[in-house]
């Protein structure tokens, strides 16, 4: 099994590395993998989160590309492995968050508008009073939601002096952070995109794998602007020699959630992985052919690493990881994300305390942007360590309602959770979780298996590994919780949960 951080054995030297890069959406990073899965190094840089309005969230593009490309150089002189002895080079990037720049310059027009913005609320709403909402999902997969990247894209175009006009005459392009990237690594020489982040814009017909004109049509977003579709292993061209002398090629590219996927290994109907980060984001494996949801999940390419898709179902809860941060930076209850784990268990249960996080709406299976976060049950009991303990179980509840959909849409029973992300450390919402949910929940070695994923990509595409079997034999597990919570209890939690998510839903 390979661990993480672990030497070369004896008797064998390295035949090269991967490199993956890892565009967040709080941080970018540049991860080097050996031939066993081994994070050899790492380098880090942190994004600037930008608010202008209430509802708004942005960054910029421009700060996203250096601080990765400092990440690759940065890593490179770190570890003393250079682009020479680099096979190839995976991205994996935060979702449905978009970049329109002009086609001639190359420079942005706009601040990348991020996933989490809900700017675009009233756009959908248009869209589904226009009788659009089962096209969208039938073409797509998707639950028409301002979460997705094409109104974003129409909002740029409607609200930057000059856009509409330009994107009509093709002086445009687009593209989620995965493009961005490409067309500028290999300065300008790719503007492509894989099926997976294609599937999360609302422009995508997951069966064709290619782009609607009729949705491009709807929406507002001519089908100029935007990339190639291609599969996630495979040619995204080459780093440019100013970037890493020696040009590796660029073979994997995947959406951060679908990496994930990829990362765990999850390659088999009815595998499921989630991912505790600033959202939860669980996917399910449901095979060669699509399922669509009648219990609020949405539909997705799932892995595309070859000439055959799986797709998967997918859902998204909004606030992970964040819940904690809020805590923490807002409330002031705790210091550090890592002391919530022994504050919770200080205190046996929550005394009828329920935290519904939806800062900014709910997403799976709710999907309801108007529903804002709730504090229920409070009693003069309450304390600290019961917030404390009722934000760490909130991640658990809702990724509980997530997997039951998944379990009611596709009609398998879950055997087992697989789980990886910052928050997946806290080993009082894993142990949490697997009581909830009455299975194991396997935790993954390295946290973020979205840069594995994506390094996996890479490397099948260009011979590193052989096969899937091969990256099977080498992927570690670092923890299994086991559940060991009474019927009745589980019952009587969940009734109280939902009866807080129904308030916040009033």
């Amino acid at each position: 099994m390979g661990s993480i951080g672990g030497s070369v054995p004896l008797g064998k030297s390295s035949q090269g590395y991967v490199m993956a890069l890892d565009a967040g959406t709080t941080s970018v990073r540049a991860v080097l993998f050996d031939e066993y899965g081994c994070r050899v190094a790492q380098a880090q840089r942190s994004l600037t989160m930008l608010y202008p309005h209430p509802g708004w969230v942005e960054q910029d593009p421009v700060e996203i590309l250096s601080r990765q490309i400092a990440c690759m150089i940065e890593v490179q002189f770190k570890s003393g492995i250079h682009s020479d002895r680099i096979k190839s080079v995976g991205i994996t990037n935060q979702r449905e968050t978009v970049v329109v720049w002009d086609r001639r310059t190359g420079q942005p027009i706009y601040n990348a508008i991020v996933w989490q913005c809900r700017r675009t609320a009233p756009l959908v709403e248009e869209l589904v009073e226009r009788g659009y909402a089962d096209l969208i999902r039938e073409r797509t997969g998707l639950v028409p939601d301002a979460y997705f990247s094409a109104t974003k894209i129409r909002w740029i175009l409607d609200n930057v002096e000059g856009a509409r006009e330009m994107a009509d005459a093709g002086a445009l392009m687009c593209g989620t952070i995965d493009t961005w990237l490409i067309y500028n690594l290999t300065h300008g020489l790719v503007h492509a995109t894989d099926y997976t982040n294609a599937s999360r814009t609302m422009l995508f017909d997951i069966k064709k794998l290619d782009w609607d004109d009729e949705l491009c049509n709807i929406v507002g977003v001519p089908r100029s602007m935007l990339p190639e579709c291609r599969p996630s292993a495979g040619g995204f061209g080459r780093v440019s020699s100013d970037i890493m002398t020696q040009h590796p090629p660029i073979a994997g590219v995947a959406g951060d959630q679908q990496a994930s996927l990829f990362g765990h290994c999850c390659f088999e109907p009815g595998n499921v992985k989630n991912t505790y980060g600033t959202g939860c984001f669980m996917l399910m494996n449901v095979g060669t052919e699509p399922i669509f949801s009648q219990n609020g999940l949405v539909t997705t390419v799932g892995i595309a690493d070859g000439t055959e898709v799986d797709y998967a179902l997918e859902g998204s809860v909004f606030q992970a990881g964040s819940t904690i941060q809020w805590i923490r930076d807002e409330l002031g209850l705790v210091e550090t994300a890592a002391e919530t784990s022994d504050i919770a268990r200080s205190v046996p249960n929550t005394d009828g305390c329920y935290l519904v996080p939806a800062f900014t709406g709910l997403g799976a299976p709710w999907w309801n942007s108007d529903a804002r976060g709730v504090v229920c049950g409070i009693t003069r009991a309450t304390n600290r360590a019961r917030l404390v303990r009722a934000a760490c179980e909130s991640l658990a509840y809702q990724s509980y309602d997530v997997l039951k959909a998944m379990e009611a849409d596709s009609g398998h029973s879950i055997p087992s959770l697989s789980a990886d992300g910052g928050a997946a450390r806290n080993e009082f919402i894993m142990q949490f979780q697997a009581d909830l949910l009455d299975i194991e929940v396997v935790r993954a070695e390295l946290s973020e298996t979205t840069a594995l994923g994506a390094a996996y990509l890479a490397g099948l595409a260009t011979g590193f590994w052989a096969d899937r079997e091969e990256l099977q034999t080498i992927t570690a597990h670092s923890a299994i919780y086991v559940p060991g919570m009474e019927q009745t209890t589980r019952e009587q939690l969940l009734a109280g949960w939902h009866e807080a998510v129904r308030r916040t839903l009033m």
